[in-house]
C-alpha cells in the first residue's frame, strides 16, 4: 500500500515537501521548500523546520516541480542532512534552479564564495534534467516506481508529476502531484493539460475559493490603474516574485505599450515614454533565462518574436543592478513625482528591495501599490493588502509606516489556477482519481474546494491532510 506524508504546505501555502512511500519503505520526495510568513511561527511550522527533521534512510530521490523558493529553498538543508539521491526536474528548471539557490545562499546563508561554489558543484552533480512526457525509472524492482513530468503552466519549467507505482502480481497505481498549476492564458506559457488518469491526486488549493478575472479584464484594469497613478504624479509599486511574475508583468506591459503607442498615459506622458523599472538582480537573471529558453514559450509569444517584438526586453525597461543604483532610484522616484512602474522583489514584501520603496513611498498618497500575487498570512504584503485600504499601518524593518498610498489587488495576474481551473483539472481526466489530497492552501480555500469536488465528483474521496 502506498503511503503519503506531508512535511510542509499542509497548514498554509509554503514549505512544500511531500513524501510518497512504497510498500517496502522506499520513498521519494516531491519538492523541499522554505516556509514563509506566519508559517514560520511557533504556532505554525516553526523556523526549526528549516532543518530536515525526518528520516532520509530510504529516500531514493527528490523530484522538483518548479524553482520557486517555497518549493526548493530547503534543498541545501536536505543535502546537509545526508540526502545522497538524484534531484529530478524539467530541463528548463535544471537551468534555472542554480540561479535560485545561489541567490538564496548568498542572501540567507553565507557570503563565503568557496562554500557556495562547493554546494553549487554538488547541486550540478545531483541534478538530472528530464524532458517532459517521458517516463523515467527511479526505483527499480518490485515494488518499483517510474516518474513522468508534464507542463504545469505555472512558471517556466514548472511541471506536475506523474508516478507509476508497480508491484509484481498487482495492478499499477498512478499518483499525480500537481505542484503549482498555472492559470489558462498565463502570459508566455501553454496552459496545463490534465493527465489521462490518476488513482490519487495531490492537488494544490491556493485559490480553491476564488475565481480570477479574465486576461482581457485584468489587462484593462492594469492599464487603468497605471493611468490613474500617473495622473497623480506617482509611481506604481509592484511587489513581484523574481521568477515568473516579473516576466509575466513585463509581457503584459509590452502589450499595453504596443497597443497604445503615443496615446496619453497621463497629461504630457505618452505610454511609449513610461519608464518601467525592474529592480532585482535575480529577476534580471531570470528574465534573461526566460529569453534563452524561448522554445518553451507558447505560440502567441513566439508569434510576437517572429514579428520583431521583444516582450521581455523592450526599450522602456530599466534594470537596476547594484545596491547604490537601487538606493538612488528609490530616492529619485520618491522625490521627483516622475511617473514610473517599479517591479521589485520580494513578492510578499517580506524582504528584498521592494521594502526600501515601501518605506520611502507608502506614506505618500501620490503613489499606488499593486499586488498581483498571493500574500501569505503573517507577511508584510498581507498586512498592507489588508489594512492599507482602511488607512492602517504596517511594520517594515522595525518601523511603523502609515499607509497613505492607494493599495490595489489584481488577483487575475496570479500564476496559480483558480477554483474553476482546479475543478476542470480533475473533471477532464478520462479516469478520475479515487482520492484527492488537498495541500498548499489556507484552510478556507481547501475547505471550499473540497466541498466543490464532493459536489461535482461524488465518488471521489477528498482528504485534507494535517501531516
Amino acid at each position: 500500500m502506498l503511503h503519503f506524508t506531508h512535511h510542509g504546505a499542509v497548514r498554509g501555502v509554503t514549505g512544500s515537501c511531500h513524501r510518497l512511500t512504497l510498500p517496502d519503505g522506499q520513498a521519494v520526495l516531491v519538492d523541499c521548500g522554505l516556509f514563509q510568513g506566519a508559517e514560520t511561527s511557533p504556532d505554525g511550522a516553526s523556523a526549526s523546520q528549516l532543518d530536515i527533521d525526518f528520516s532520509l534512510d530510504k529516500v531514493r530521490a527528490l523530484v522538483v516541480t518548479h524553482v520557486h523558493i517555497d518549493h526548493v529553498g530547503r534543498i541545501p538543508y536536505l543535502l546537509a542532512a545526508g540526502f545522497r539521491g538524484p534531484i529530478y526536474c524539467s530541463q528548463a528548471s535544471a537551468q534555472l534552479l542554480p540561479l535560485v539557490l545561489e541567490d538564496a545562499l548568498e542572501v540567507g546563508f553565507t557570503r563565503n564564495r568557496s562554500l557556495i561554489a562547493k554546494f553549487m558543484a554538488l547541486l550540478k552533480d545531483r541534478t538530472v534534467p528530464l524532458p517532459y512526457k517521458q517516463w523515467q525509472t527511479i526505483i527499480a524492482g518490485s515494488p518499483g516506481l517510474r516518474v513522468r513530468l508534464q507542463p504545469a503552466g505555472h512558471i517556466l519549467g514548472s511541471a506536475y508529476v506523474e508516478f507509476d507505482a508497480t508491484q509484481t502480481g498487482q495492478p499499477s497505481q498512478r499518483v499525480v502531484f500537481s505542484g503549482d498549476l498555472g492559470a489558462p492564458y498565463t502570459p508566455l506559457l501553454p496552459a496545463p493539460q490534465p493527465p489521462m488518469r490518476a488513482d490519487v491526486l495531490v492537488l494544490e488549493s491556493t485559490y480553491g475559493d476564488r475565481v480570477h478575472d479574465s486576461r482581457k479584464t485584468r489587462r484593462q484594469r492594469l492599464q487603468a490603474l497605471c493611468e490613474h497613478a500617473f495622473s497623480n504624479g506617482g509611481t506604481v509599486l509592484v511587489p513581484a516574485f523574481s521568477i515568473g511574475r516579473t516576466q509575466e508583468l513585463l509581457y503584459e506591459l509590452e502589450e499595453i505599450i504596443h497597443r497604445n503607442g503615443q496615446r496619453q498615459a497621463a497629461p504630457g506622458l505618452a505610454w511609449g515614454d513610461v519608464q518601467i523599472v525592474v529592480d532585482s538582480p535575480l529577476a534580471a537573471d531570470f528574465t534573461a533565462g526566460y529569453a534563452r529558453l524561448k522554445e518553451h514559450w507558447d505560440a502567441e509569444a513566439r508569434r510576437k518574436l517572429a514579428a520583431g517584438r521583444h516582450p521581455l526586453a523592450f526599450d522602456q525597461v530599466t534594470t537596476v543592478a547594484d545596491h547604490a543604483a537601487h538606493l538612488q532610484m528609490v530616492q529619485g522616484l520618491a522625490r521627483s513625482g516622475r511617473p514610473a512602474i517599479v517591479i521589485a522583489a520580494s513578492g510578499m514584501c517580506s524582504g528584498g528591495r521592494i521594502v526600501n520603496y515601501l518605506k520611502a513611498m507608502l506614506g505618500d498618497p501620490r503613489h499606488d501599490v499593486l499586488f498581483c500575487g498571493y500574500q501569505a498570512a503573517g507577511t508584510a504584503g498581507r498586512a498592507i493588502q489588508q489594512y492599507g485600504p482602511k488607512g492602517g499601518w504596517v511594520e517594515l524593518d522595525g518601523q511603523r509606516i502609515d499607509i497613505r498610498a492607494k493599495v490595489h489587488t489584481l488577483a487575475g495576474y496570479s500564476a496559480h489556477a483558480d477554483q474553476q481551473d482546479l475543478l476542470r483539472f480533475i473533471g477532464r481526466m478520462k479516469t478520475p482519481p479515487r482520492q484527492v489530497r488537498l495541500v498548499h492552501g489556507d484552510q478556507e480555500a481547501k475547505q471550499a474546494l473540497a466541498n466543490c469536488i464532493r459536489q461535482r465528483q461524488p465518488g471521489v474521496e477528498v482528504v485534507v491532510p494535517h501531516s
